[in-house]
Formats: C-alpha cells, sequence, structure tokens
C-alpha cells in the first residue's frame, strides 16, 4: 500500500511533476526537450501514461504556438469546459482572449435551421476572428472536420490546431486529418482526450513563456 507523504499545498504540483518525471525515466520514455512541458502537463491533468506515447507534434509545433502566443493569438476551444480551464490572466498578458461559441443561442438556431452541428457552425464563426487563431478542440471531432473542410475550400486556414476531441465516433479519423495537413498542430492519436486535455496543453504553453 502506497504510504501517505506530507506535502504543503504550495508543493503538490512540483511533487507531482517530479513523480512524472521519475516514472517516465523507470518506463525508458524520452520525450523531446521542446515537447516536454506540454507533455507532462497533460500527464499531469489526466494521470495517464498512455500521452507520452499517443502525443504528436508537427515540426516546431511548440515554438510556433508559443510564438502565436506572444503574437496575441486567440485561442478557441469547442468547450465553456475547454475555456474555464485557460489561465485567461495569463494569456491576455499577451494580449490574447478565449472564445467558446458553442452556448450561443444565434449559434444553436443556425445549426438547428441548417441541420449542422453546432460546432461546425461555432468553427465558422471563429474563423471570422481578426487575427491569428489557436484552435483547442478537446469534445467535439465535426469540429475539427469542419475545419479541415473550410481549409480544403480554401475559405479559412487554421494558424494552429489543438485536435484532443474524445470518444468513439469520427474521434481517431477527425485527428487524423489535420496530422497529413500543413498545419501546424499538437494532436493526441486515438480516443483519448477531452477538454481538460485542451485546456492543459494551452496552458502548459501559456506557463513555458
Amino acid at each position: 500500500m502506497e504510504k501517505l507523504e506530507f506535502v504543503l499545498p504550495s508543493e503538490i504540483e512540483k511533487r507531482s511533476f517530479e513523480i512524472i518525471t521519475k516514472e517516465l525515466e523507470e518506463m525508458g520514455k524520452i520525450i523531446p526537450k521542446d515537447e516536454e512541458p506540454v507533455t507532462k502537463r497533460v500527464i499531469h491533468t489526466s494521470a495517464d501514461f498512455d500521452y507520452a506515447d499517443t502525443m504528436c507534434y508537427s515540426k516546431n509545433a511548440v515554438d510556433i504556438a508559443k510564438r502565436l502566443i506572444k503574437s496575441g493569438a486567440h485561442v478557441v476551444t469547442d468547450t465553456n469546459m475547454a475555456m474555464a480551464g485557460i489561465n485567461k490572466k495569463r494569456l491576455a498578458a499577451f494580449g490574447g482572449e478565449v472564445h467558446c461559441f458553442m452556448a450561443d443561442e444565434a449559434v444553436a438556431l443556425e445549426a438547428k435551421n441548417r441541420q449542422v452541428t453546432r460546432a461546425s457552425v461555432s468553427m465558422e464563426r471563429a474563423a471570422k476572428l481578426e487575427g491569428p487563431v489557436i484552435f483547442a478542440i478537446g469534445n467535439a471531432p465535426t469540429a475539427l472536420v469542419s475545419l479541415y473542410e473550410m481549409m480544403e475550400k480554401g475559405i479559412f486556414k487554421p494558424d494552429f490546431v489543438i485536435g484532443v476531441p474524445v470518444g468513439f465516433v469520427n474521434v481517431v479519423a477527425a485527428k487524423e486529418l489535420f496530422i497529413t495537413s500543413d498545419v501546424p498542430y499538437i494532436i493526441n492519436r486515438g480516443r483519448k482526450g477531452g477538454s481538460n486535455i485542451a485546456a492543459a496543453i494551452v496552458n502548459a504553453l501559456v506557463y513555458s513563456l
């Protein structure tokens, strides 16, 4: 049985990351230095070491995302839960803002009238934002599909995609669309992910600046 250890509240996160680092070393898992803060924070959020194997990054993804954040990029999420989990104060220090259009009544009405998902309409709204946009998708694979379709039609191209929707229907295929695209991305392959993972990735990027 694991013994309780006394840890000051202010030291809990630090201790957690020490444990993560130690266990990754014991497993023989080596994460590239630039990706390490992001992958470790995802593991910290989920307590799931599978992410050490399934997290995928396009070339220079972390540096590109950080440059976008420093330039005041918007962050668009597909759930209010992800939006709530992102450190908006730290993001605002660089001029950025978090948006989620999913709960807007106008979005819901348009989606109903067009018989499409609210996620699709939300992505169309996000495409009209001025300035660079980072998409942090943790729930709806249709959000990724919508972004990809707009890109294929030449309507809009995302500056960066964080693709970590969770689930069973179209989740894996939607993620793979961007792995084969030329859009910079951080994506977790497979079924795992979630709004908390999307928020953790954004926070890891912001905290490393």
